[in-house]
This record gives C-alpha cells, structure tokens and sequence, in this order.
C-alpha cells in the first residue's frame, strides 16, 4: 500500500514539474525533486528510470547538482521567483508581509547565487604529497 501510494504521489509531482516547463509560475525543479523523494521510497526501478530521465538530467542534475547553471539561467530562476513573491504582494495590503517577502526573496537570491556559482575545489595530485 505504501509503495502505490509513495509511486502515485511522484506521478501527480512529476506531472506538475512537467507542466512547470511551459507554465512560468510552476517551478519545475522542485516538483522534478519531491518526485525524485517519493519514487525513491517507492522501488528501486522507479528511482532509476526517473534519474535517467532527460528531463531530471537537464533541470536537476545538470543545474543543481553538478552547478553548470548559466548566468541567464540564474536570471530567469529569480525572475520567476520574483512573480512568484510579488503576487501576495499584490493583492494583499500588509506591510509587513511584503518586507518579509522582500527579505527572504533577498535571502535566496544571495544563498543561491552563493551555492550556484562557487567552484568546487579540485585536488591535483601532486598536492596530496604535501
């Protein structure tokens, strides 16, 4: 029972992180990600299928995992997120939600660029003699 459940609700994700590809205000990545969680609890065939799905290998793996994310592509991330923030923003009139919308928005715009853009160290081998 639990893995059907665990296999349906990757499905519905999947599906939505699918949409989120043509949909703006849909985020791929995380959809694409909480069916990764689920199918992984599911089996280990489901899991495997999904990981080497072109979809998951170009949004996830390839720009979040592996960090070969363009700057355009770091832009369009924080447009979205952006639209994303400033509809609350919009259509509710509390000043103090939009200034903690303005901060945590700022917040991630930092820790993402932060996390997406450092190098990762590589070792030569003559320094590990050292």
């Amino acid at each position: 029972m639990k893995k059907w459940l665990y296999i349906g609700l990757g499905g519905v994700s999947f599906g939505l992180g699918t949409v989120g590809i043509f949909l703006p205000f849909l985020p791929t990545t995380v959809f694409y990600l909480l069916t990764g969680f689920f199918w992984i609890r599911s089996s280990e065939k489901s899991h495997t299928t999904f990981i080497q799905s072109p979809s998951y290998q170009k949004y996830v793996e390839n720009q979040l995992i592996q960090k070969n994310i363009s700057t355009i592509n770091l832009l369009k991330m924080f447009v979205v997120m952006f639209i994303v923030f400033l509809i609350p923003c919009i259509f509710v009139d509390n000043l103090m939600m939009r200034v903690t919308l303005a901060i945590i928005y700022m917040v991630h715009v930092g820790s993402l660029t932060w996390y997406l853009k450092r190098k990762k160290k590589t070792v030569q081998i003559g320094e590990l003699n050292d």
